[in-house]
């Protein structure tokens, strides 16, 4: 007769442990055997060499199955971790971008972004706007958002659409299926030059050599940013 146990983390009488005297039982194929007394479900698991495993103990009578304990508690153990997975929170993440964000830094948020869309967060993605940007025409910066969720290297898709914000604009996206990600090229996006370093430059040189660059409303005129 194999051992007679209570395993005391999943609360499982096994065995002689048992203390019901009647039980309904499956049997070692998964077959309904009806109700037996204890003495004849223990003889039963014996026959079979497996052991006698109580599975519901609050239902009445409570309800055992013959099978190896081991390969109860391994599967128990993988349901139990398939229930936590499917179970699991999810969180909005989010993603805050601007227009002179430069390349480097928008493939590292765009990639940020894949990984928490991956493993099923929704992300918010906010254009920050200030100063003069705010009052830029709508259509174009709605363009410019656009541009970085295009380079975002996961299939997904929009949640809550491009919409003004208190501090500019936001979009909020989804997973889409199995999370397949993507090779995404590079963009006009990502060639775009930065206006940040644009305007520290037109800052800090003498006002000759400004008049020579470009100035940010010819950039902008000129669709380059």
């Amino acid at each position: 007769m194999r051992k007679s146990s209570y395993d005391a983390k999943n609360k499982t009488r096994i065995n002689s442990a048992i203390r019901a005297k009647e039980l309904r039982v499956v049997g070692a194929n998964g077959e309904n055997l009806g109700a037996l007394t204890r003495e004849e479900a223990l003889a039963a698991a014996e026959t079979a060499n497996l052991d006698l495993i109580e599975i519901s103990p609050n239902a009445k009578p409570p309800v055992a199955k013959i099978m190896d304990f081991g390969q109860y508690r391994y599967e128990s153990k993988r349901k139990a971790s398939q229930m936590k997975a499917k179970s699991k929170v999810t969180e909005t993440k989010a993603v805050q971008v601007k227009i002179g964000t430069g390349e480097h830094d928008q493939i590292l948020k765009a990639k940020r972004a894949a990984e928490w869309l991956s493993e099923g967060h929704r992300v918010k993605v906010d254009l920050f706007l200030w100063g003069r940007y705010k009052y830029m025409e709508e259509n174009f910066l709605k363009e410019r958002l656009q541009r970085f969720l295009k380079i975002i290297p996961i299939e997904y898709k929009v949640a809550d659409d491009i919409k003004k914000s208190p501090k500019g604009f936001t979009v909020t996206l989804e997973r889409e299926g199995k999370a397949k990600f993507l090779k995404v090229k590079a963009t006009d996006a990502e060639k775009a030059p930065k206006i940040e370093k644009v305007e520290e430059e037109s800052e800090t040189k003498p006002q000759a050599e400004k008049s020579k660059k470009k100035s940010l409303d010819e950039l902008l005129e000129g669709g380059l940013i």
